[in-house]
């Protein structure tokens, strides 16, 4: 049986991408002010010219509050004459562009936003040392309707796609998470219930930009904390989502920010230099003293999420997106074989932006990435440079 060439085009929703390659969204740490700079700019021309069909910009909140950290960009008008600069440089490479639209929710810095985070449930931030509220109904029409908005500005923007953020227990995935939600309304209990805000947040998008773009949601597989999201329940919402025909593709990952942030990453932990990169005296303690209890680590394999996500493979027929260790041609091809539509890379190419274009001409290549996992403390270090910036 013949399966896709993942270095040949391939259409994505209303647009085609030159190969089935994304560069997933990290967050860059170079946007203070939170607007476009030719810094970011510069950080996405390397990955474009690379040879990726599309890259990610990480992260564009749709709220101010909605930021894991004050120096994120948050999608506004003031926003888009930097983002069409962005688009128009990525675009003369050859790839497309994604914005990655969400909220931070309980994820969100409220100390470096200046503004209170929300969550499903009131909560206690270690990161922030402060308590996040519990959204009310209007916040979460408003949230909801922010997306609606971001995708708007995404358009204006020159933007190819948007990704709607719904994992890592960001603002979405906590609510499907019994352990985030405690929530007794509409947007508590039952899994219907927890994954309403989902199905909400995805249909204001489509309504709101049609076809315009190509949509995708990063969509938790598992959450890796004992009493959280998991897959049995992740397929139930990856196949509603695919009955409300919302979405063109769905990324699939896994852990949460919150609770359990290496889950998703795989490899070596820097517990020290996450401590360094902390700017609170307390925090920065606390990493030290028990980071390695909080930031745990998960031994690296390629391809790592590839079995969880055959079982969403296996339940609906949307498009679908691997992530995890995917670092060269053969477990690109492995993905392909496995009916998987497109696959997502991050740390390979934040080591080698240039990683597609050797591959394509040799398909021998391997990635130089050991999966250190030091790039991950480095935005920390970036954001507090904001903040001094700022006088904070």
């Amino acid at each position: 049986m013949t399966h896709p060439d993942v270095l040949a085009p391939a259409k994505l929703g209303p647009i085609t991408l030159r190969n089935r390659i994304i560069k997933s969204a990290t967050f860059e740490g170079r946007t203070p002010n939170a607007l476009v700079t030719d810094d970011l700019i510069d950080f996405h021309r390397e990955v474009a010219a690379g040879g990726v069909g599309m890259t990610t910009v990480a992260y564009c909140a749709v709220a101010p509050e909605g930021r894991t950290e004050y120096g994120q960009l948050w999608m506004r008008p003031e926003v888009v004459p930097g983002l069409r600069r962005l688009t128009d440089a990525m675009h003369a490479e050859g790839a497309a562009v994604s914005a990655q639209i969400g909220h931070a929710g309980p994820v969100a810095n409220a100390k470096s936003n200046g503004l209170p985070a929300l969550a499903p449930s009131t909560s206690f931030n270690p990161m922030s040392m402060k308590v996040t509220k519990s959204a009310t109904l209007d916040d979460i029409r408003r949230i909801t309707a922010a997306h609606a908005d971001a995708a708007r500005f995404a358009i204006e923007g020159g933007c190819d796609a948007v990704e709607i953020h719904f994992g890592h227990n960001y603002f979405a995935s906590s609510f499907l998470s019994r352990k985030t939600n405690h929530r007794t309304d509409s947007y508590g209990g039952s899994l219907e219930n927890r994954a309403r805000i989902v199905l909400e947040t995805a249909r204001a998008v489509r309504d709101a930009v049609g076809d315009r773009i190509a949509i995708l949601a990063k969509l938790n597989i598992d959450d890796g904390v004992p009493g959280g999201f998991w897959v049995d329940e992740a397929i139930q919402v990856a196949q509603w989502l695919e009955a409300d025909g919302s979405l063109d593709a769905l990324e699939l990952t896994m852990g949460s920010s919150l609770l359990n942030p290496m889950y998703l990453f795989r490899g070596d932990a820097p517990v020290h230099e996450f401590a360094k990169a902390m700017d609170q005296p307390l925090v920065r303690m606390g990493v030290k003293m028990i980071g390695k209890q909080f930031i745990r680590t998960y031994p690296y394999e390629p391809l790592f999420m590839l079995e969880s996500a055959r079982q969403i493979r296996a339940a609906v027929d949307m498009p679908l997106v691997l992530l995890g260790g995917v670092t060269d041609k053969a477990g690109m091809d492995t993905a392909m074989a496995e009916g998987f539509d497109f696959v997502a890379m991050a740390r390979a190419l934040l080591r080698e932006p240039d990683l597609i274009n050797r591959i394509t001409e040799d398909e021998r290549t391997r990635s130089l990435c050991i999966h250190c996992n030091k790039c991950m403390p480095t935005i920390f270090t970036r954001a507090r440079c904001v903040l001094v910036d700022r006088g904070v």
